[in-house]
């Protein structure tokens, strides 16, 4: 199947409907092909460089609905954001017009070295003035409000004082800016730490969730015995992970989904009927919905 003929405007939003994260092994097959999806994410770094990259986003944005996802800003940094980082960030936005914009709750930079990992933070309150010191700075410089990934975690810090569900909602509450509710990442972090996964959920205030993002994870079994999981991108949503989705739609209502894979990245034709699985939970959820009312 091939996408609508027509382009969507440029100011056009993300609707209530399943996406699908677009990698480079699919550029050409969805630039040519035009399949039948309703909207793209994107990792906002991949297309700094300009060339053929940029220029397929370019292409794609003419007929779908895009978004656009940050891995390198750093929110959590102790140190300053990289200006030099968020000019390129603001200079996409400028030129591609997304639906939406987001970032994660985490760290990756030190003495100006990037980490390859988003890493978790101290949940305390000195760190949370800093995130929301840099969210307010990163939509100051964007012009537009943007959402906040929760992270996936495998470590707690002991001198931790706010639970993360708290620490997110502060971060919309002073800053304005919107959540992305990462029900994959909850349930991985719930399973790592012990948290009631549904409590997360409960704790989110509503009107603040603006996306919600699906995805694998892998099951790591350690040493001594203990399980771990982790946020890997790399297979297909888990059925605890689908019925906690549920729960989510049943609190948020319909919200962008999205269906992430980065690692070991399948055929097309697979994130498709992911993606058609989000869309007939949310077409469930709405019905019933809509019979209880």
């Amino acid at each position: 199947m091939t996408g609508s003929t027509h382009s969507v405007n440029e100011h056009s939003p993300i609707p209530a409907a399943a996406g699908i994260g677009l990698r480079f092994p699919h550029h050409e097959l969805v630039a040519q092909g035009r399949p039948q999806v309703a909207w793209f994410e994107v990792h906002a770094e991949n297309y700094f460089g300009g060339g053929a990259a940029r220029q397929v986003l370019t292409s794609v944005r003419r007929d779908y609905p895009l978004s656009l996802h940050g891995v390198g800003l750093s929110l959590g940094s102790a140190e300053e954001l990289d200006g030099r980082h968020l000019r390129r960030i603001a200079e996409l936005v400028r030129s591609i017009e997304p639906g939406l914009v987001s970032e994660h709750l985490s760290w990756s930079v030190v003495g100006g070295r990037y980490l390859a990992d988003l890493l978790p933070l101290p949940l305390t309150e000195e760190a949370l003035a800093v995130v929301c010191r840099h969210v307010e700075q990163t939509q100051a410089a964007l012009q537009r409000r943007i959402l906040i990934e929760n992270p996936s975690t495998y470590l707690q810090f002991r001198h931790s004082t706010i639970p993360e569900w708290e620490f997110m909602s502060a971060v919309a509450q002073r800053t304005g800016c919107g959540i992305l509710c990462d029900v994959n990442n909850i349930f991985v972090s719930a399973s790592n730490h012990g948290w009631d996964a549904q409590r997360y959920l409960n704790a989110l205030p509503t009107a603040a969730v603006g996306e919600i993002h699906l995805a694998g994870h892998a099951l790591l079994t350690l040493d001594n015995g203990r399980t771990v999981r982790i946020d890997d991108h790399g297979s297909n949503v888990a059925a605890e992970v689908w019925a906690l989705y549920v729960q989510a739609l049943r609190r948020f209502g319909a919200k962008p989904t999205l269906i992430e894979w980065d690692t070991d990245i399948p055929a097309f034709e697979v994130l498709l009927d992911e993606a058609a699985q989000a869309a007939t939970l949310m077409r469930a959820v709405a019905g019933n919905h809509a019979c209880a009312a």
